[in-house]
């Protein structure tokens, strides 16, 4: 699992542009990765490699799964007064251990293609909606933490810190 701080983690993602078997087996490789991780979500830059593109199996506020691939996302939140926020616990897998409280809108639709290059849209509430913000995120360059206050960050390093032996450097192996 590549981890904050990697370069990779921290500038967009180069496009997705060839819907091929190099691609598919990208993904395959990441859904594995996310599972072995037990995470609800993964981009490609989590495994080091620089493509915008995201893998998720999350379930929505009412405990319902969506599974799915997302090629060059497009984020799309409420505005106005039908943005509401949802401060929940959130965690990342490349920063493993440490949860805080972040505030997210309670709910999105990401925008993109899927892996054979048609277009998919998938919207959601609860998790489902912070795993579709989180994971555009890192499609942008974005780790959660600097989404951030200060003081959130240093409880975040704290509790990586407190369980780095828990998350060894070949974490999930």
């Amino acid at each position: 699992m590549t981890r904050w701080g990697t370069p990779v983690m921290h500038h967009p993602q180069a496009p997705v542009t060839a819907y091929d078997e190099e691609l598919r087996s990208l993904v395959a490789d990441m859904v594995a990765t996310m599972y072995a991780a037990e995470g609800v979500g993964l981009a490609a830059c989590q495994i080091g490699v620089d493509r915008a593109v995201f893998v998720f199996d999350c379930p929505d506020a009412s405990g319902e799964r969506t599974v799915g691939v997302v090629c060059n996302p497009v984020l799309t939140l409420p505005e106005g007064k039908d943005r509401q926020l949802d401060v929940a616990e959130e965690g990342c897998l490349s920063f493993p251990g440490a949860f805080v409280d972040c505030a997210r809108p309670d709910t999105a639709t990401v925008t993109g293609t899927g892996l054979d290059g048609t277009p998919v849209t998938f919207t959601g509430d609860g998790l489902l909606a912070r795993c579709l913000q989180h994971e555009t995120d890192h499609t942008l360059g974005t780790v959660f933490g600097d989404r951030l206050p200060i003081k959130q960050r240093k409880k975040l390093q704290k509790a990586h810190d407190k369980a780095a032996d828990e998350y060894p450097p070949d974490w999930p192996a």
